[in-house]
């Protein structure tokens, strides 16, 4: 086995981190953007949320797929091919004349990111052989997560107001060709293994997660018992059903599903999955709220979000020597049971209310967020033995996906219904005639009306009105989740012990292909 200089490792870990700090940064920076973009491309919420769910899903259902590739093929040669397809999305995005060739362009960032992700940590195991150094390298590579996260409402914000909406999308191509060339250059290359590639698992798969986002984005607008919502709906349960049953009588599953056997890894996984849940649907309505209700700027939008993404950054690296001495039964229980505290606190504020008197909300929201990331990682990787943890980490990082999809989705779906309800009520008694009166409903809900609409003040005051009582509703609903999941971790965990170890019988480390 080759060993690697000490400066080609720093450069291996350069290359990693600055693919990391780009992904993260796009998923923060682009909800800044998201309002911006509905003016210019004429597009409602339902647009709106799949220009986030379009990246989403194509990740959260390529993702396993991505990781059984590299271990084919090679994990240097996958990785280059997605950090390319994901630098030339983000150009095609910041191209874009309209929102669906900006969804487009998303869902070829996602492919990109899936390709990517999975190897990206194996990599660094693999380079970073010593115990030590390995922890160090990882610790680096994973609060790069956390300042992508941190400076992408700040950077954001003055970016939209000074060159465009676009330019969230141009931020990326810099930094994806400079890492492109560096991992060229410095990646070492790792032998594959014959892996068969799961085909049916992950049509089945693609299928049921796209007819279940589906569903739930079209829902409110077309109406639950519309024939094509329902045909959603129940091709969305009869996939994942059966992927289900695919996955567990084929020899190599790209889902491995005896991992969820192990309660503690399963109340980890509902961590990661109810963490994003709120998360990114908080983090969706949030910028839409302060921009187009209270009327900020991008920039003040973006600088409003920092104390949350601050205690991200304090509380992430801290919650990894608190899960060691103590476990990470309490340390996940905590961290959701305050995110539930925030989502529910923030709901008791109007458009009226002042950013002092919510600042607590952003910041317990932080601290919970921080208090979940890093245990769940140290778990995951803990409790599975060496040779699954690509498809663990892949696994993992599907949840928190698919998680955040779900909670676009059905966080948004909560809010557009009851703002659907709301506003026609005050309509109604504006006396706005029907005709006029389902026009600016259907363009609010963004279902394809006229987007144009120059609404007179009272009008135009009810559907703020509205927004604030969808978006209530929609929190508490979060929160209820988030609250029930924290009770349901803390059962699950009960057999978790103070350090994380593996299964009885199982190991935890094996030797793995040499790079070359």
């Amino acid at each position: 086995m080759e060993e690697l200089t000490p400066r080609r490792k720093r450069l291996v870990l350069a290359a990693l981190c600055a693919t990391m700090f780009m992904a993260m940064l796009d998923n923060v920076i682009v909800n800044i953007a998201l309002p911006r973009i509905g003016q210019q491309l004429h597009s409602g919420v339902s647009g709106l949320q799949w220009v986030v769910e379009g990246y989403s899903l194509v990740y959260a259902a390529l993702l396993l797929t991505g990781g059984t590739l590299g271990d084919r093929y090679g994990r240097k040669r996958i990785f280059l091919s997605g950090l390319a397809l994901f630098t030339a999305g983000s150009a095609a995005a910041a191209l874009s004349g309209s929102i669906g060739l900006l969804i487009a362009a998303r869902m070829l960032q996602g492919l990109g990111a899936a390709l990517l992700t999975p190897g990206s940590l194996s990599i660094l195991r693999h380079v970073f052989t010593d115990e030590k150094e390995r922890a160090r390298a990882v610790g680096l590579w994973s609060g790069v997560s956390a300042v992508g996260l941190a400076i992408g409402p700040v950077l954001g914000g003055p970016m939209v107001d000074a060159f465009g909406w676009a330019s969230v999308f141009w931020i990326n191509v810099p930094i994806g060709a400079a890492g492109l060339v560096l991992a060229a250059r410095e990646l070492p290359e790792f032998a594959g293994r014959a892996r068969r590639v799961d085909l049916p698992g992950q049509s089945l798969s693609a299928l049921g997660f796209g007819a279940l986002v589906y569903a739930l984005s079209e829902g409110p607008a077309r109406g639950w018992t519309d024939t094509r919502v329902l045909a959603l709906a129940a091709a969305a349960a009869v996939a994942l059903l059966t992927f289900v049953a695919v996955e567990l009588r084929t020899t190599d599953p790209m889902l491995d599903l005896s991992f969820f056997r192990d309660p503690v890894l399963s109340g980890t996984a509902l961590s990661g999955f109810m963490v994003s849940f709120g998360v990114f649907g908080a983090s969706f309505f949030l910028p839409l709220l302060m921009q187009d209700v209270l009327g900020w700027a991008p920039s003040n939008a973006g600088v409003a979000g920092l104390p949350m993404t601050a205690m991200i950054v304090v509380a992430a690296p801290l919650s990894g020597t608190l899960t060691a001495r103590y476990g990470p039964r309490i340390l996940l229980v905590t961290g959701l049971a305050l995110c539930a505290v925030a989502l529910g606190g923030l709901s008791f504020y109007s458009e009226h209310a002042r950013y002092p008197q919510y600042l607590w909300v952003l910041l317990t929201m932080g601290i919970g967020m921080g208090m979940t990331f890093t245990p769940v990682s140290i778990m995951v990787m803990q409790r599975v033995p060496l040779t699954q943890a690509g498809m663990a980490s892949a696994t993992l990082n599907m949840l928190r996906e698919i998680g955040g999809v779900v909670g676009v989705a059905a966080l948004g779906a909560v809010l557009t219904s009851r703002l659907a309800a709301t506003l026609t009520g005050s309509l109604d008694r504006l006396d706005v005639p029907p005709g006029t009166r389902h026009n600016i409903a259907d363009s609010v809900a963004g279902t394809g009306a006229d987007t144009t609409l120059v609404l007179p003040a009272p009008v135009h005051d009810a559907v703020n009105t509205a927004f604030i009582e969808g978006l209530h509703l929609a929190l508490r609903c979060g929160g209820a989740a988030m609250a029930t999941a924290a009770v349901l971790v803390a059962v699950l965990l009960r057999s978790a012990p103070g350090q994380a170890t593996a299964p009885a019988g199982e190991p935890t480390q094996q030797d793995e292909p040499a790079y070359q």
